[in-house]
């Protein structure tokens, strides 16, 4: 029989694996359903419009189902990220609307933010219509010595011992799969790079994925689920601090010493956050191909957000990745705001940024981590997806980043999605990712 104590300890380990897995999954998840819902649609199925061509908005109000009578309804129209260009309060009798939203003459996106006050509370909506998405470039430029400069860090970093330590977590672990925590040395002495490794405990040899991860600090906890599949995964956290600690570490982090990491050292290229961040993903690869269960050949990158805008400069960085799958790429085009049009996260010359940021030394280091440059490097098939509400990573971004790839490439969007992911986005993604890994 378990004893009391052992009861509470149990019960105590459950809900810090609960609450790191919460955690972990927070930038993926849809957003809480509520009894009144502001639904906005463009016209076109597809939402999609030629440059020049009218689009517009359905507006409609519902609770259980049905229209809400007389809702008062604020509509804004405006270039996405932008300052609205109409904004117009309506009492909508039938509880529906259709509005004449203009057009974009030039390759963009044009968005309708809708907010209905129904019983004293606002419900919002939005959509966003999509102008030739497929002709949108980007505003930054690639610096000349760009490709020699990631060439010589990755040498730097290649020379720095991986003194690999892994520790077995046999609580995590099941009947088919390893689990361990492993500590790597990175890209500078002293620096270290942690993440949760998957084996299958079945002798042979196996494909690899690397897990990169969205914005912000969290615990990790591994994806067995894809290594019973036959997968080696290692899912890696990027601020040099162990991946298995009480979740109330990483908001302490947050909190504190690396809030806002996204500005630290950007007015130098070389003192940058993410050039650690970027070398220390081509480190996990390194450690993963020295794994004697590794197939030597199979090897792929995936993450959403800022894992999305990683996922893209692994492949672009590293020759071994075969495979990469992007969702919702950050860190892409992130100059838009200097040209009057949305920027990519973490949106640092917005204007709440651009007093602070908007400094030539800054935009100059920012064109070295740009997920656009790196884009253009990308010689291996991706799939790629996102939607067209995302108002964390802005479409415009992410196209200007998309059209750029010559590597073979497919893209599926989830139209009304934000900065989240419907079941059948993965469905979609991860039978092309395991097929491509197993020769399929």
């Amino acid at each position: 029989m378990i004893s009391p104590p052992q009861k509470l300890r149990f019960t105590q380990l459950w809900f810090l694996l609960l609450l790191s897995l919460l955690l972990s999954f927070s930038t993926w998840a849809q957003p809480t359903e509520k009894i009144v819902k502001v639904i906005v649609a463009p016209d076109h199925a597809n939402w999609e419009y030629k440059t020049g061509e009218p689009v517009k908005f359905t507006i409609s109000v519902l609770q259980y189902g049905n229209p809400v009578k007389n809702a008062k309804v604020k509509y804004e129209i405006m270039p996405e990220k932008m300052d609205p260009v109409k904004t117009e309060t309506l009492t909508f009798a039938s509880g529906e609307k259709t509005i004449d939203g203009g057009t974009l003459k030039t390759p963009g996106f044009l968005r309708c933010i809708a907010t209905a006050t129904v019983d004293g509370k606002e419900y919002r909506g939005l959509a966003t219509a999509g102008f030739e998405p497929s002709k949108i470039q980007p505003t930054t430029d690639v610096p000349a010595d760009f490709k020699s400069f990631w060439d010589n860090a990755k040498a730097t970093a290649a020379k720095i011992p991986m003194d690999a330590r892994m520790t077995l977590l046999s609580e995590r672990g099941t009947e088919t799969v390893n689990v361990y925590h492993v500590s790597l040395q990175n890209y500078a002495p002293n620096s270290r790079l942690y993440g949760i490794l998957c084996v299958p405990k079945k002798e042979g040899k196996y494909p690899a994925i690397l897990k990169v991860p969205g914005a912000g600090a969290r615990p990790y906890n591994g994806d067995i689920a894809s290594a019973e599949k036959g997968f080696i995964t290692f899912e890696i956290g990027i601020h040099g601090v162990p991946v298995n600690l009480d979740p109330s570490v990483y908001s302490n982090l947050m909190a504190g010493a690396i809030s806002n990491y996204w500005t630290h050292g950007l007015d130098d290229k070389d003192r940058y956050y993410y050039k650690r961040v970027y070398l220390g993903c081509v480190r996990a690869n390194d450690f993963i191909v020295g794994l004697p269960q590794f197939d030597g050949k199979n090897l792929a990158v995936t993450g959403g957000s800022q894992g999305g805008a990683l996922s893209i400069v692994t492949a672009a960085l590293d020759p071994r990745v075969k495979y990469l799958v992007a969702y919702y790429p950050a860190l892409s085009d992130l100059t838009g705001y200097l040209h009057n049009r949305a920027g990519g996260w973490p949106h640092l010359f917005d204007k709440n940024n651009s007093s602070f940021n908007a400094k030539k030394d800054k935009i100059e280091t920012s064109k070295y981590y740009d997920v656009v440059n790196f884009a253009r490097l990308v010689k291996v098939p991706g799939y790629y997806s996102w939607g067209f509400n995302d108002e964390t990573c802005p479409p415009t971004s992410m196209h200007a980043a998309y059209n750029l790839i010559t590597a073979p490439k497919e893209l599926f969007l989830a139209l009304e999605t934000g900065h989240w992911t419907y079941p059948e986005q993965y469905e979609k993604t991860n039978p092309w990712l395991f097929g491509k890994l197993q020769g399929k």
